[in-house]
């Protein structure tokens, strides 16, 4: 992963980069809902990270719900 300052490392998304890429829903599909977890966890995960793992060693989390459509 992208390493950042402070020591924090940026971890590849599910296009298998390490930067934001914002929704894409189908033109004319109306507006999807987009879910964005934060997970500031103890230990460095893998490139696989178990969501229950996530979970298991959180220190903290957040979680934001919004709407897109084009």
């Amino acid at each position: 992963g992208k390493l950042l300052e402070g020591g924090l490392r940026q971890r590849p998304n599910s296009w298998g980069k390490s930067e934001y890429g914002g929704p894409c829903p189908p033109p004319g599909h109306g507006r999807h809902r987009y879910f964005f977890r934060l997970y500031a966890l103890d230990v460095e995960p893998g490139a696989k990270v178990l969501e229950s793992l996530a979970k298991e060693r959180a220190l903290a989390t957040a979680t934001l719900m919004g709407y897109y459509g084009r």
